[in-house]
This record gives structure tokens, sequence and C-alpha cells, in this order.
């Protein structure tokens, strides 16, 4: 796939670990491994801080995520959420839910120096971005989104037995990591395997988890996503926490994120959504941009999820142009 449209790669000017919890000798007061957050800084130092929001829950960021991000224009700001990528302990779910999340990415803040920001996020992102936004709206200039999740429960039957519908193939494959017995709640049949200490079962249950999703990303068969998502440290992080969030309905607010939208209605955004995503329909999407006068939603009318395929990261680099001050 060209990326010729995505800015030239770019190294960090700062980047660190910053700690999540008061540690005693290395431990947490409870004798635990504390939850401690990758981050680093692309750009100019002086630019217009930006948030890069990754995916899954459990995804992380990679080095490719930074070329969104006009250098001449944006001090872009990519962390890796607790328990994802090269934040510590990897595939953690201790004291890991949204409202975590949401507080780890205000100690960050703070801890940069920023006053407020531009939010950025797809997939698992947006719906992180919209929590913090509606948790924090003072501190947000405005957002892009992309690939619209909301956290609802029809959305999280669609992956896990709706997406049978249009690739059948990859969901046998998936359903089949379980026994037969087991397969009529495939959500409780993986979590089971994935939060089994025993490597033998949680990484084979996580590749099979993460290449069912990696396979349903895109529009057309592209290698790239599917090799990324079967590497066994992206896969335990994406599938161990994604289940475990799926489980506990995203921990999110009874009323769901459209029910507390009058906290950012003055907020502008710009919703980017594949028109034939098929991790994440499109209707959450329209539905998200129903409920904000401020929206402007652009439907690439030839991609599917991922933030990769041509058309999808050509209108998010737009998008962040009506924002760049």
């Amino acid at each position: 796939m060209s990326r010729g449209d995505l800015f030239p790669e770019i190294e960090p000017f700062a980047a660190g670990f910053l700690p999540l919890e008061p540690v005693i000798d290395g431990r947490t007061t409870n004798g635990e491994m504390p939850h401690v957050m990758y981050w680093e800084q692309v750009g100019r130092a002086d630019g217009r801080p930006v948030l890069f929001l990754h995916g899954g829950p459990g995804a992380g960021a990679g080095i490719v995520h930074r070329r969104f991000f006009d250098p001449h224009v944006w001090r872009a700001v990519i962390f890796d959420q607790r328990g994802a990528g090269r934040s510590r302990p990897q595939g953690s779910l201790r004291a890991n839910d949204t409202d975590a999340l949401v507080n780890d990415i205000e100690t960050l803040r703070r801890h940069l120096g920023i006053e407020s920001w531009v939010l950025f996020g797809g997939s698992w992102g947006s719906t992180l971005a919209l929590s913090y936004a509606q948790a924090y709206p003072e501190r947000v200039v405005a957002l892009v989104l992309r690939g619209i999740f909301l956290g609802r429960p029809p959305e999280m039957d669609w992956f896990l037995y709706g997406l049978r519908s249009v690739f059948p193939d990859a969901h046998a494959i998936f359903a089949q990591h379980v026994p037969e017995a087991e397969r009529g709640d495939l959500l409780t049949a993986y979590l089971s395997r994935l939060v089994d200490p025993d490597p033998a079962i949680h990484l084979p249950a996580s590749r099979a988890w993460s290449v069912y999703e990696g396979t349903c990303s895109t529009l057309l068969p592209t290698p790239g996503p599917v090799t990324g998502f079967s590497r066994d440290r992206a896969a335990l992080g994406l599938a161990r926490i994604e289940a475990y969030y799926f489980r506990n309905g995203l921990f999110l607010p009874p009323e769901g994120l459209l029910g507390r939208m009058d906290r950012i209605a003055h907020l502008p955004v710009e919703i980017v959504q594949g028109r034939y995503d098929m991790v994440c329909p499109p209707v959450s999407a329209f539905d998200l941009a129903a409920s904000w006068s401020g929206a402007r939603l652009t439907m690439v009318p030839d991609a599917g999820h991922s933030a990769l395929e041509p058309g999808t990261r050509r209108a998010l680099i737009a998008a962040l142009e009506r924002f760049r001050g």
C-alpha cells in the first residue's frame, strides 16, 4: 500500500515513561507491578497540540501514526494506553478501565504542560476521545474522529457474530479456535483463555482474536494489518484488553456516550468513516453526527475500517487542516 500522502517518517523530539500510580521499591502499595505509560512527541515543540488516541482497546500506537501530522504545524502527542504497546505491564487488566484511561490522559496533559489540545482518534480511540472530551470539555479545542465506535451492545455483538454475514471464512476460523460447545458465547470462551496465565493457552487465543480483527479491517485483502495483528506482543495486548472491556460494556456510563453529548455540543468535530467499515459499521458515525450540530461527516466511498486505507488517510489529513490554527 502506498503511503506517499502521509508525511515523511519522523523521530520524536521527546519521549518517556510516566508512572501512573504511587510506587514503593518498584511496586504499588499493594505489592503489584505499577502501570507506567509510554509517551512521545513529534513535530514542533511550539506547535499546536494534538493528541493521538489509538484503537483497541489495547492495540497500542505505531511509528506510522506519527506521519498523520504535519511536523511544521503540530505538536503531536502519542502514547500507549495502560496495558498496551510499550506501556507496562503489558496486557495488564488490573486497574484498567475507561475512567482510568481518561485520568491518564489528564495526567499526561498536566505532565507536558499543555493547556488544551485537538483530539485525534479512531475506532476505540474515538470512544476514548469522546469519553475524555465529555469529562474535560474545557481541555479540548476540537476533535477528528475515525471509524466511530460508541460501545453499544449491538456494536459488540456485530463484531462477535454479525461479521459472519460478510466474512464467513474469517469468522469460521475465529469461532473454531474454541470447542463447538462454547461457541454460543464466544466472548466468555475467549476471555477465559486470554486471562489464563499459561502462554500456551493465551497466546494462540490472542492471535486468533487479533488476526480475525485484522482480516476484517480493510476493504480489500491487505497483508499488513494481519501481519501486525498476529505478532504475539501486539496480539496479547489487543485481544486480552479488548475482550475484557467488551465483557464490562467498555466501562461506559449507563446512558452511553450519546447521552452526554450536551457536554461537548459546542466543540467542532470532523468525522471520517469508511463506507464499507465492517469492524465499526457506519451507522454509528451517522448516529454521532446526527446528535452533534457542529459535526461534519465525511463518508469515504472506497474504504473499510483501517486508518491507512488511501481514501481514509487523505480525509484524515484534510480534516486536520481545518484545525491547524
